[in-house]
């Protein structure tokens, strides 16, 4: 096969995006940064600090240089979009998701990490109650933490409709975006440098920073090349970049550090909900993020005892007021309106369409959502249910357990106040279902779960999986492990189930796997290179695909394990942060049609959805004293959800006890956490299972009033 003939095809899928691969590309914005860094000296020498004169900006402009080598388009389709109502990641403040036994004192790292946070952030900032307002100080702050983040690292953090962030988005994200260490930038240039030479050319050079990825202009291509210390007759030295790099991003973050311990006003701040404490004495919250809900201010304290003489938590007795909600339930406890298919469903015409709940790592769970048309008034039977891959008789898919559903809006012409209509609240086993009658027009459905089940596990890999063989030729083959895995992948992104990939399927996996669709023209040269039928893809197609990339780079499997990653599998080729799911639609009078939209993660529709749905089923009641604050319980056969609503004028900080409960988990892994909850405002506080559904389960929770 002509290397020309798949350029353009093998262009796509490259697997270029290093942060991925564990190689943290370093940023991306060139003279944005180096403005910043002389906005900051000014700051800096405002403020009379001594530190104004020590930086050096010229490796940090020679950063936008590499982002440019690697393309850095870090998964368009794994961004989690961070959007709420008014700040980008308000809703995202630490919440410890390794439970209970993370509760414990934090570890000399961690105190390490948050001083770091809090001395970057008073160098920019007064105070730390001072809020990120542009995306330019995001960049700055970060930079101030010895980090050098890429437009798109940016933008995946600041989104069109963030107003601001505070101190604890700033951590998380500092959390997030690991520096990068000297090696990995050596590796990374090494890619470029096949000869291993140490240098590459200001010709190689100027050609792919002006054609490449986010491609700088002739300014700053010759900025980059008048740097003395890094380039000498017409090369760019790139061990001495790297050194250079790596020392300015230390001392940036040294001197921010020294500036915080000799500033002891700044010091005895108090950091959102982060505290200046001894760590013989308290906690410090870890910089782990929760599960993404539609909650929008979250703050986690460590679990209190509980004093055995009372039958309330000691913290809710300690708090102004509360309210206790008990729910006692039974081992596979079922509604009286069990999910039942109508007796001639087989008479009714039928579509569907398959997805996959995506777990992103911060947490957040991303899926495809879907359009329904209905041409006429009908009765209708829809469900939702895990899909279930495996090929062993009574053995089913270990997702099959993770809870799903359906909340379908109806379209109208304001798109962001889409009416909710009803949601899956039936069940038999793992479907989820409703049946009922619908207008006509276009209908939103969008997948839901709760996060209880499906979430980050620490679980120990003995081995990697092997990938790639070479047979008695030499020749690279897929291992039999590998093809069955594909095979898996075939069925979960063949989302019409006709046994093929269109170009439409094949774009989501792209979107998810490297961030970029496949156009027509690549599309054309797949399909004369590999295997299709009706202008589609084939599964032996999509082998073969694979086994390109592998010969590609030579048998190395690095590209191959980040399509893999990011999908869900793990190293020993386990599906274990996914959970592929069936949408099934029945109309008795008319042929309902379901196509694919997008593939996002939660967004205010979900939200309001979610809580209306509570709200309308569930049942009320007042905060002993606080007739404002109305806490809504919503119970089902398998979940218990409360949503909080705030009916004043004033923000209200609700503290969440579930200490007493029995055999249950929640969606924010924590048994004592504390919800933000802004005036005029309702918003989802937990989800709530059974750990083990063949057991009784009782939810025991007590919501106190801490301000």
């Amino acid at each position: 096969m002509s290397p020309k003939v798949l350029v353009l095809f093998v262009a796509r899928r490259q697997r270029v995006y290093r942060s991925e691969e564990k190689i943290k590309i370093p940023g991306s914005m060139g003279w944005e940064i180096h403005a910043a860094l002389q906005e900051e000296r000014m700051h800096l020498h405002r403020h009379n600090d001594y530190r104004s004169a020590s930086l050096n900006p010229s490796p940090t402009l020679v950063a936008r240089a590499i982002a440019a080598l690697y393309w850095p388009g870090s998964a368009t389709g794994k961004m989690a979009s961070f959007h709420g109502s008014n700040t980008s990641l308000s809703g995202k403040r630490f919440t410890r998701s390794q439970g209970p036994e993370s509760q414990k004192s934090p570890s000399r790292e961690e105190d390490n990490f948050y001083v770091t946070c809090r001395a970057a952030y008073l160098t920019v900032f007064k105070s730390s109650l001072d809020s990120i307002s542009t995306k330019e100080q995001l960049c700055l702050v970060l930079q101030r933490a010895g980090r050098n983040p890429s437009r798109r690292t940016l933008s995946k953090y600041w989104t069109p409709k963030t107003k601001e962030l505070n101190f604890d988005d700033f951590c998380t994200i500092l959390k997030n975006e690991t520096p990068i260490t000297n090696a990995e930038l050596l590796k990374a240039f090494k890619k470029i440098d096949v000869n291993n030479k140490g240098y590459i050319s200001h010709a190689d050079l100027q050609k792919i920073l002006t054609t490449k990825g986010e491609r700088m202009t002739q300014d700053e291509v010759n900025a980059v090349m008048r740097l003395s210390d890094v380039n000498s007759n017409g090369k760019l030295d790139y061990n001495k970049f790297c050194k250079s790099f790596i020392t300015t991003n230390e001392n940036c973050l040294k001197s921010a550090i020294e500036y915080l311990s000799t500033n002891n006003k700044s010091k005895q701040q108090q950091f959102g909900s982060h505290m200046e404490r001894s760590p013989e004495r308290t906690s410090s919250p870890a910089a782990k993020q929760s599960p993404r809900t539609p909650t929008r201010n979250n703050i986690d304290f460590a679990s209190k005892k509980v004093d055995s003489k009372s039958s309330r938590p000691s913290s809710a007795r300690s708090l102004k007021a509360s309210v206790s909600s008990i729910i006692s339930m039974g081992a596979n406890s079922t509604k009286n309106s069990k999910l039942i298919e109508p007796q001639i469903l087989k008479e009714w015409q039928y579509t569907h369409s398959k997805g996959c709940f995506f777990l992103e790592e911060d947490g957040e769970i991303v899926t495809h959502r879907y359009k329904l048309q209905i041409p006429q008034k009908s009765s209708m039977y829809i469900t939702i249910q895990p899909l279930n891959l495996s090929q062993i008789e009574g053995k089913p898919s270990p997702w099959i357990s993770v809870d799903t559903a359906l909340f379908v809006l109806k379209e109208n012409e304001k798109q962001e106040d889409m009416e909710l209509v009803f949601f899956t609240e039936l069940r038999n086993k793992e479907t989820f279902g409703w049946k009922g009658e619908l207008a006509s027009g276009v209908y939103w459905l969008i997948p839901f779960t709760t996060g209880c089940r499906l979430r980050k596990k620490k679980k120990q890999i003995r081995g990697e999986a092997k990938l790639v063989n070479r047979d008695k030729n030499k020749d690279l083959v897929l291992t039999k492990e590998f093809r069955a895995t594909l095979s898996d992948i075939f069925d979960m992104i063949d989302l019409d189930g006709n046994g093929l990939l269109s170009l439409e399927e094949y774009n989501f996996y792209e979107l998810r796997t490297s961030g970029e669709k496949c156009d027509d023209d690549a599309w054309a040269v797949c399909k004369e290179n590999f295997e299709t039928q009706k202008n589609e893809l084939t599964r032996q197609g999509f082998m073969d695909l694979n086994l390109m990339e592998a010969n590609d780079h030579d048998g190395n499997p690095e590209d191959l394990w980040v399509a893999l990653q990011s999908v869900g599998y793990n190293r020993a080729l386990e599906l274990a942060e996914a959970c592929p799911f069936i949408i099934d639609v029945y109309a008795e009078k008319c042929k309902p049609r379901i196509k694919v939209v997008c593939l996002e993660s939660s967004n205010r529709q979900l939200d309001k959805a979610i809580c209306t749905s509570v709200i309308s089923k569930g049942e009320a009641k007042v905060i002993d004293g606080y007739q404002t604050m109305v806490v809504h319980t919503y119970k089902s056969d398998s979940r218990i959800t409360s949503v909080l609503e705030n009916k004043s004028g004033n923000q209200v900080v609700v503290e969440v006890n579930n200490e007493q409960s029995k055999n249950c988990t929640n969606n924010r892994t924590l048994d004592v956490f504390a919800v933000e909850v802004p005036p005029k405002t309702k918003m989802v506080c937990q989800h709530v299972m059974p750990l083990n559904e063949r057991q009784e389960w009782i939810y025991h929770c007590v919501q106190s009033i801490m301000s």
